[in-house]
């Protein structure tokens, strides 16, 4: 949550920034001529760097009973449960992840060490439904419950 509300404010300062030097660029003597054509590329420009700023706020994950959807900036992916081995957030590090089969991970970067308690709480809903599908679905050649 932090990180989207520091992106949007760093996205609208540098938008105002570089729309205030395009406006001053023909009211300050530099000795180089800025024609209308620069101040429009001045500012378009800030806007390209505020929508790059703005792309951190992409960040996302959703979960239900059958798998989880993470969004790492643009890059969408889908994973059932039945791939997932673990959801973790390992010591030291600055967001979440999946653990994979065979040492692979996916790194949750929607929930953020930053984000203090709402981050305990995302991580801990996302164990819940793991814990679930895992108690619903026994791996294979695992005891049945109560079997002797």
């Amino acid at each position: 949550m932090r990180v989207r509300w520091a992106a949007w404010i760093g996205a609208v300062a540098l938008l105002g920034v570089m729309t205030t030097v395009a406006v001053l660029l023909r009211s300050v003597s530099t000795g180089v001529y800025f024609r209308t054509a620069d101040q429009v590329a001045m500012v378009l420009l800030g806007l390209l760097m505020a929508l790059g700023i703005l792309t951190l706020t992409l960040a996302r994950v959703r979960a239900d009973a059958d798998g989880v959807e993470v969004r790492n900036l643009v890059i969408t992916r889908w994973l059932p449960w039945s791939e997932v081995l673990e959801v973790s957030f390992p010591a030291g590090s600055r967001w979440a992840r999946l653990e994979l089969p065979d040492d692979e991970y996916l790194p949750v970067s929607a929930i953020q060490l930053v984000d203090g308690q709402r981050a305990v709480t995302a991580i801990s809903q996302l164990r819940v439904l793991h814990a679930g599908y895992l108690a619903s679905h026994p791996s294979p050649g695992a005891p049945p419950d109560g079997g002797n």
